[in-house]
């Protein structure tokens, strides 16, 4: 238990935290009230709240006698039970008049179908051990030195050959309602239906390559799905690499709150400071402006895994996939870390869908997989489908619904799905299709106009550049038909362009966010308007 006098910040009504001083001899019309409040701070925290016991709604820890606070807890244990939640203490502070706590309080699976999804990409320098850190976190048994971790979690045969991720694979870590992982309690725990069917909340690691001849790969691992966050690989014997700053430019660019793990701590003891302090300069760079926060025990976690959010805050980890060191914290700080994208809010939506994968699978026929980013979808709906290569769209029926290898009637945003269609040929397919409400009326896009920052260039960018773009799982190479109001880009260049493709329409909308590429060129940008 720490002592810490720190005052926090004064309540606010808007939120997931809420501070409570004593809850003692609390009558049943105001238990009710406290379970009705709960429930609003669980909607606010999309299934997830923080009670500060002990506190003042001016932030003041006073603190509670040892009685107090156990009452106090099983009051908010009795609150919690009406709205199908569980409570769990994460720590234990000292305040001026006795012990505050601080109360993680959590959905059941009983009481939520849909667990607490949370999208984490992981990136890094090629070897820098990402592969066999998710392999470690997931199945929980340790590296054995030799790549059996990364071996757990390889898609490929040459994967495993040549000990390098090139494709995109997801690998859940599910939590249950008190925050024991589900993985480790299953018969095989990499089992995704057994996972999704057990856990309240579920980090879903998507493992991507970090050899530059994957960099499109990983490109789209990170566009295609909606990340909350980005965990960021540096191993201590290489420390900081170029592929690191180009993954890094791009987190940065999408604006996404970023974690990073230093591993292989058990290989270069004597380098894991300086790549500690290279790390903290980095992130302290103006076009970064975070604050870096080396996690060294369970009370730092606990204040990361608050404040991530936000963005400010670059969390370190130091671990060895071999030892164990460090893993502890870092699955700590995972279970407390709070979801971003608020899937709630998307769900009364237009259905909208990107389509990231395509299968023919026998005896059932063309499958698509992809994230749902709005609205819901039934068996037997009919959906809008394109745009194909004439620019049109097509109705197609939606057959049955996978949803993390479990056949469900149902799925709803957020929900990372397959679906089988009828009306649609194998060949008419391709990823970076749509599917729409049947009731929608859209448009087929060939030119659109978007504000871009040219992140690397080697010499300039003149009207007539060709790069691929990438919005969410979109990926064609198109134009730069028109730069307004400069003749040329250079390398920290900010502009408004004209895109136009070059093979076939695709479907974006205004307000996207899309990166391109072209050899060691990169950009990112903002789709301002559709021109046609």
């Amino acid at each position: 238990m720490k002592s810490e006098m720190a005052k926090l910040g004064k309540e606010e009504d808007e939120g997931n935290l809420e501070y409570k001083l004593k809850l003692v001899k609390v009558p049943p019309e105001r238990l009710e009230e406290l379970a009705s409040q709960l429930k609003y701070r669980l909607e606010e925290g999309m299934g997830e709240a923080i009670y500060e016991l002990g506190v003042t709604n001016e932030g003041e820890i006073l603190g509670l006698t040892s009685q107090d606070l156990e009452e106090t807890l099983k009051t908010l244990e009795a609150a919690a039970a009406k709205v199908g939640a569980k409570i769990t203490v994460v720590r234990r502070i000292h305040g001026k008049m006795g012990v505050a706590a601080e109360v993680l309080i959590r959905r059941t699976k009983e009481a939520e179908s849909f667990p607490i999804w949370i999208y984490l990409p992981v990136l890094g320098n090629v070897d820098s051990g990402k592969s066999s850190l998710v392999g470690v976190l997931v199945s929980g048994q340790l590296d054995d030195g030799n790549g059996s971790a990364m071996m757990k979690v390889a898609r490929y045969l040459h994967e495993i050959k040549s000990r390098r991720t090139s494709s995109i694979s997801s690998h859940p870590l599910g939590f249950d309602e008190h925050g024991r992982i589900v993985n480790y309690q299953l018969a095989s725990p990499f089992d995704e239906a057994e996972i999704f069917l057990n856990s309240s909340k579920i980090v879903d690691f998507v493992d991507l390559g970090g050899h530059e001849r994957y960099f499109k790969t990983t490109l789209k691992g990170i566009m295609g799905h909606q990340p909350d966050y980005c965990l960021i690989t540096v191993a201590a014997n290489m420390g900081i690499k170029p592929m690191t700053i180009e993954h890094l430019k791009v987190v940065v660019g999408l604006r996404l709150p970023m974690i990073f793990v230093v591993t292989k701590i058990d290989l270069a003891p004597h380098k894991v400071e300086k790549v500690i302090r290279d790390i903290q300069s980095l992130v302290k760079l103006p076009k970064i402006n975070a604050i870096p926060f080396q996690i060294k025990s369970f009370d730092d976690a606990v204040v990361a895994a608050k404040v991530m959010p936000s963005g400010r805050v670059a969390p370190i980890f130091t671990v060895s996939n071999v030892t164990g060191e460090g893993l502890d914290l870092l699955r700590y700080f995972l279970n407390l870390l709070p979801p971003r994208s608020r899937w709630k809010e998307q769900v009364n939506k237009q259905f909208l869908m990107y389509v990231d994968d395509v299968f023919n699978v026998r005896g059932v026929g063309p499958v698509v997989s992809g994230l749902i980013l709005q609205g819901g979808v039934m068996e037997n709906d009919y959906l809008l489908l394109g745009p194909l290569r004439d620019g049109s769209f097509r109705n197609v029926r939606v057959k049955s619904i996978h949803l993390n290898r479990t056949f469900v009637k149902c799925a709803v945003a957020g929900s990372d799905v397959c679906l089988a269609l009828a009306g649609v040929k194998m060949d008419e397919l391709r990823k970076g299709m749509v599917l729409l409400s049947a009731e929608a009326k859209p448009r087929a896009v060939r030119e659109f106009e978007g504000e871009v920052f040219i992140l690397h260039h080697p010499t300039t960018i003149r009207p007539g550049y060709q790069a691929v773009i990438h919005v969410h799982s979109v990926r064609q190479a198109a134009e730069f038909m028109e730069i307004h109001g400069k003749p040329v880009l250079r390398t920290g260049d900010r502009a408004k362009v004209r895109f136009g493709f070059l093979y076939w329409p695709e479907y974006v909308v205004e307000g996207q966010k899309f990166v391109f590429r072209e050899a060691n060129a990169k950009g990112i940008g903002v789709i301002t308007r559709i021109l046609g």
